[in-house]
Formats: C-alpha cells, sequence, structure tokens
C-alpha cells in the first residue's frame, strides 16, 4: 500500500547583490603627489561595487603632510566617497576641518580634487580662525594643505579685539614705510646744522665804541678873560647904533 508524500518543490534562487570589496576593519588608503605623500585616508568601513569604480567609506579620516612627511593638517567627515585611482575625495556630513595655522572649519560637504589641487565647497562653512575671529558665509576654496583658503560668497564674521588690532596695525604700516622711506642725506645734513649751537658773532674792529663818560679832568677849559672880553667885544653893537633919548648921558667934551 503506498502512502501519499508531499514533495517539496525546490524554491527560486534568488541572487543577492553583494559589493566586490568590502572592508570592515581599519583601512589605509594613501595618494602620493610625485613620490611624497600627500593624503592618507583611514576609514572603519569600505566597500566598492563591480559596475562601479567609486569606492564608499565610512567614517573619512584624512591626515595631510607637507612636503617633508610632517603631518599639518587633518579632515572628518561621517561618510566620504573616492575613486579606485584616488583622483578625488569628497566627504560629506559634519566635516569637520583644522588648518596648518590652527583655524577650524566646519562644513556640510568638502571636495578635493587631484586635477586642481584644490579643496571646495558650495554649501554654508562656518571658518574660524587662529586669531578666534568667526567667519561664515558661501562657498569655500583651498589649497590642498588647507593653507591658503578663502569664502566665496554672503561672508559674515565676528572679530576679537578688532579695534586694538587695527591700530597695532596702524603701527606696523607706519613703521614698515618709515623703514622703507628713509630720510635723504641732504636733510640729515640740514636737521645736523640746525642741531648745533650758534656761535656768538665775531667783534669788528671798524665799528665804532659806545660812548663813556667823561671825568671832570678831561673836560674842556673855561675861557681866559682876554678870550672873554675878546668874545663880548665880538657881540657889543657900534657905538652909532646905540639909542639914543632921554636916558642918553650928555656928552661931557661938548657944549
Amino acid at each position: 500500500m503506498l502512502g501519499c508524500e508531499e514533495i517539496e518543490e525546490p524554491k527560486p534562487w534568488i541572487r543577492v547583490e553583494r559589493p566586490q570589496m568590502l572592508f570592515t576593519d581599519t583601512t589605509l588608503l594613501d595618494s602620493y603627489d610625485k613620490g611624497v605623500l600627500n593624503w592618507r585616508l583611514k576609514t572603519a568601513y569600505l566597500e566598492r561595487w563591480a559596475d562601479k569604480e567609486i569606492v564608499t567609506v565610512r567614517p573619512v579620516f584624512v591626515d595631510i603632510y607637507d612636503s617633508v612627511g610632517e603631518r599639518v593638517a587633518f579632515l572628518r567627515a561621517d561618510s566620504g566617497s573616492l575613486d579606485m585611482k584616488f583622483t578625488y575625495v569628497y566627504a560629506y556630513g559634519h566635516v569637520y576641518a583644522l588648518t596648518p595655522k590652527g583655524a577650524s572649519v566646519r562644513a556640510d560637504s568638502l571636495l578635493w580634487n587631484k586635477k586642481d589641487n584644490l579643496v571646495k565647497t558650495a554649501s554654508y562653512v562656518r571658518v574660524v580662525s587662529e586669531d578666534g575671529d568667526v567667519l561664515q558665509g558661501v562657498g569655500f576654496e583651498s589649497d590642498a594643505k588647507l593653507d591658503n583658503w578663502k569664502i566665496l560668497s554672503n561672508v559674515t564674521g565676528i572679530f576679537q579685539d578688532a579695534a586694538k588690532r587695527m591700530k597695532d596695525e596702524d603701527k606696523k604700516q607706519a613703521e614698515a614705510q618709515r623703514l622703507n622711506n628713509p630720510p635723504s642725506s641732504s636733510s640729515q645734513a640740514v636737521s645736523s646744522q640746525s642741531a648745533k649751537p650758534s656761535r656768538p658773532a665775531a667783534k669788528n674792529p671798524a665799528a665804532p665804541r659806545p660812548a663813556t663818560p667823561q671825568s671832570a679832568s678831561s673836560r674842556p677849559a673855561s675861557p681866559t678873560p682876554a678870550a672873554a672880553s675878546a668874545s663880548q667885544s665880538s657881540t657889543a653893537p657900534h657905538p652909532s647904533l646905540r639909542p639914543r633919548g632921554l636916558f642918553a648921558k650928555p656928552n661931557a667934551g661938548k657944549p
């Protein structure tokens, strides 16, 4: 006697898409510029799909090196993507970067392109400079070392000790102008001559001497009696000119 037995039909095979490359441990990717280490990317998760050249990583830790191999800046983000040839790195989600001079950069995303060796973004960005100034705006552009940067538009900021810093800057510019434009030799000669004390004028021997009071012995002598009578006779009127009248004396020799 044969019993009925249920036969299970085979289930259709379901193809599950899996990444061609998958790393779930610490992974390092290095970028070199003319044989010198330029960037080093560190991540805890990396995947690459077969039909794509894009590698997805999360999180993103990028160390930036100078020409002698010293780390000068770094970049952090929640996620990122890059190609297999490391020609670009796109970081997004709570992006934070520290420049060699100590300025910090916060943005929604940053894109580094190896072709022009620039770091750019079109999103909102906020920069705190090494002096404590806060700058914010839309759009950001920097070199690969994050050494020279600028905010592209809608820039606003808060500056620390602006009045004091402007005063110090004016002093520096005045000092630099004084060093670049020293006084000429002729002006120095004039100033040195004017600085010398003036000498007293020499005495002129031909100049008249001031009059001195004469003593009694040096006064001229009084005139003699003969000279006095001579002077009186010279001043007496002629007899013919004497007045005649009642007061005239009669002539004793005539009747």
